[in-house]
């Protein structure tokens, strides 16, 4: 009877402990399959090499910080990279820090690009790191005024005092292009160095006559002046802008238009192709895949501004002023 009642005892801890392992052999297996299944998603979804994304932009209230934003939060979101924008006085200074290795990628405005390439103007010698990924959507040259300021052209502007964009900036670039047009240079006005928000400001407080923004239509800062201001829009001509496709083809004659500010009528003007350029160095599937992310997401972008909606395949490639980097490249030839 006691063995009995021994051997009954030591079958039931054997089946406990058989019970037990069972359970352990079932969780790790659920475990396996967990991890086969986490390796398989991660193995699907698009991943880069670098860590960082950072943009390069320009005024706070200007298109390429909004639109760039929006991007940089799709990035960081698709690939789990640490990617944001940095705000700066825009494409000069853009590209200083695409040669300085500080970020990995730029929006900058064409005549920019191009004079830091060819080391002209601004930029003492060529910044050799960069390539272009794409061409983006036009830059319009606005000349704005006030009723009161008896600016009705741009020979008006003699003795006036005028916001020229920030130093160095792209749209500085564009206003000494635009001035030289005219057979005018900054002697021939008061140069105030002043930011799309600032320059919008002085020109509220009664302190600005007339003021240069390149950016894609509507400009905030522009927006928000109209609202306080009896805001006009000053045109640039056609034989101006013929003066400067003599030189550089990535002027166009293109309209502001009608009621974009509260303006009954079309206004003429120049626009210059926004570029978004990378750094040279970053591989080429990064580049591919940070391209590809851009056009499977332009309904995005054009949310955030409307000036994304110019944003378009056709004239990505065909309008770069500069090398497209190979990763981009791959992305066009697969379209």
């Amino acid at each position: 009877m006691k063995f009995n009642k021994y051997l009954a005892m030591l079958l039931g801890a054997t089946l406990v402990l058989s019970a037990c392992g069972d359970d352990s052999g079932d969780d790790g297996a659920a475990d396996t399959e967990e991890a086969a299944e986490g390796e398989e998603s991660s193995g699907d979804a698009a991943s880069l090499e670098t860590n960082i994304v950072t943009i390069a932009t320009g005024g706070s209230s200007g298109p390429y910080n909004i639109i760039a934003t929006t991007l940089a939060e799709g990035y960081s979101n698709e690939f789990g990279v640490n990617s944001r924008t940095q705000t700066t006085g825009a494409s000069a200074e853009n590209l200083n820090l695409m040669a300085e290795e500080k970020v990995e990628m730029s929006f900058v405005m064409s005549d920019a690009l191009t004079q830091a390439v060819n080391g002209e103007e601004t930029f003492d010698e060529p910044i050799d790191n960069i390539q272009q990924v794409a061409a983006l959507y036009p830059n319009y040259v606005q000349l704005i005024s006030t009723d009161g300021a008896g600016v009705d052209s741009v020979e008006d502007l003699a003795g006036k005092r005028v916001a020229v964009g920030d130093q160095n900036s792209g749209v500085e670039i564009a206003t000494r292009a635009v001035l030289e047009a005219h057979g005018m240079s900054y002697d021939d006005i008061e140069v105030d160095y002043l930011g799309y928000a600032e320059a919008s400001e002085a020109m509220r407080g009664g302190q600005l006559d007339a003021a240069f923004l390149t950016s894609g239509l509507p400009n905030a800062s522009v927006m928000e002046l109209q609202n306080s201001v009896d805001l006009k829009i000053v045109p640039i001509e056609q034989e101006a802008v013929d003066v400067l496709s003599e030189d550089a083809d990535y002027f166009e004659a293109l309209e502001i238009p009608a009621d974009t500010y509260g303006n009954e009528e079309a206004v003429p003007t120049v626009a210059i192709m926004n570029a978004l350029v990378v750094r040279s160095d970053m591989s080429e599937d990064d580049v591919y895949n940070l391209t590809k992310y851009m056009f499977e997401n332009l309904d995005t972008l054009s949310n955030a501004h409307q000036a994304a909606g110019d944003i378009n395949i056709e004239t990505a490639e065909d309008s770069a002023v500069i090398d497209i980097h190979p990763g981009a490249q791959k992305y066009y030839d697969e379209q």
